[in-house]
């Protein structure tokens, strides 16, 4: 095939190739063995699902309930954008018999819309508002895959990881903050196998793009002068600054996060302190690390004595805290991109970073919900996560409970060695 992303190409039978598509997916979850007619993308999508123990004969979780759905959903960049979204796709899922869906970046499914027959049939395998269809609950699945692989794809029948999935093909392409770049989610189209052609996956990665686009006009970044710095998951910072992004080295990252801790400002000889972990760093070194970023970021922003912000800075860190502070666990785990400035030794970042990923994963071991525990779990940074493994463990339903115990374990045998 040309372009591994598409399903089918012009050439191929749809028929032989469910026929083929069936038998490589029973051989794949009976003895763990790709047969050639998998594409890649896929193949690859079967053994993460097999990783994360997802049964092919299981169903998608539902993860907010009708309470929680309205106002996650009011307060969810994406939004801002559905009615655009409505008019782009309303019209081709219903005259097609199709629906259209648009996912967080966690795969829960914000809105389902479209033909009433078609939610009628996807009700059944639980594709309504509300349910996770992340891989590691629901196996391969276009908005899914869309989203762990950060890129457009076409899930055709039997690709489906889940066996009462295999009788619908869907297109999905991730959604962006067009300021940060972060994911926020995923448009998704999903119906019969004729969607099946390279025009459906054209046409959500042009809905997306369009939304995008859209995003940056509704959603523009602050004016006066405020500032939006991004931290978490990143080796160096991004300061959005009057639309203009500014991408930081390590210690610039630092320092500005050191700042944004302490609005009433520091001295020289404070934020030495919190910035590096060598005691016997003379005050010149930050003095000139400060009049480099001055000259970078302008005066305005960076002011002296003390040293502290001259307009608003937001930061991500400071979303999940206020979205702990309101109980919105969900929505705080949505937010959470991996670790603040991972490598970073400044005392006043470690601190930050070891606050912040122990109050979300406490929050998360608290409330014992077994789908945002398996967000953590099967991340980079929660891999070797015992508690939050055991917490998953007790959380999870019976059939997936064994293997969970003999992985929490295994990681305790691991750490006492």
């Amino acid at each position: 095939m040309t372009d591994p992303w598409v399903a089918l190409t012009a050439d191929v039978n749809p028929g032989a190739r469910i026929g083929e598509l069936y038998r490589a997916h029973e051989v794949f979850t009976s003895v763990g063995r790709l047969e050639t007619p998998v594409r890649s993308v896929v193949g690859q999508s079967w053994r993460r699902s097999a990783r994360a123990r997802v049964s092919p004969d299981g169903a998608a979780p539902l993860e907010l309930c009708a309470d929680e759905l309205g106002p996650y959903r009011d307060a969810h960049p994406l939004a801002l954008v559905m009615p655009m979204i409505r008019e782009l796709m309303s019209a081709y899922a219903v005259d097609g018999e199709h629906l259209l869906a648009v996912c967080d970046a966690h795969g829960r499914l914000m809105w389902v819309e479209g033909h009433a027959r078609a939610r009628r049939r996807a009700e059944r395998m639980n594709f309504v508002e509300g349910a996770r269809w992340a891989e590691s609950e629901t196996g391969t699945n276009a908005p899914g895959t869309a989203l762990a692989v950060d890129r457009p794809v076409q899930v055709f029948a039997a690709e489906h990881f889940l066996r009462p999935v295999q009788q619908w093909t869907c297109a999905a392409a991730p959604l962006h903050d067009p300021h940060t770049g972060r994911v926020l989610g995923a448009v998704d189209i999903t119906g019969g196998n004729g969607l099946a052609h390279p025009h459906s996956l054209a046409f959500v990665q042009a809905v997306a793009r369009a939304a995008e686009s859209q995003l940056a006009l509704v959603a523009p970044r602050s004016a006066g002068g405020s500032a939006q710095l991004s931290t978490l998951g990143r080796e160096e910072a991004l300061l959005v600054l009057d639309g203009r992004k500014i991408r930081l080295s390590r210690r610039h990252s630092e320092i500005l996060v050191t700042l944004a801790l302490h609005p009433e400002g520091l001295a020289g000889d404070e934020l030495l302190m919190e910035v590096y972990e060598d005691e016997s760093v003379p005050p010149v070194t930050m003095r000139a690390e400060l009049a480099r970023l001055r000259r970078l970021l302008g005066p305005e922003l960076l002011r002296s004595r003390p040293y502290r912000f001259g307009a608003q800075v937001d930061t991500d860190f400071d979303t999940i805290a206020r979205r702990l502070e309101s109980g919105a666990v969900a929505a705080a785990l949505g937010a959470y991109a991996g670790p603040l400035l991972p490598r970073s030794q400044a005392p006043a970042v470690v601190r930050l970073r070891r606050r912040i990923a122990g109050q979300l994963r406490a929050a998360l071991i608290a409330r014992g919900d077994p789908g945002l525990l398996a967000d953590w779990a099967y991340s980079p940074w929660g891999a070797e996560d015992l508690p939050v493994w055991r917490a998953l463990a007790a959380a999870a339903p019976p059939e997936r409970r064994a293997a969970l115990l003999a992985r929490a374990r295994a990681l305790d045998a691991e750490q006492r060695a």
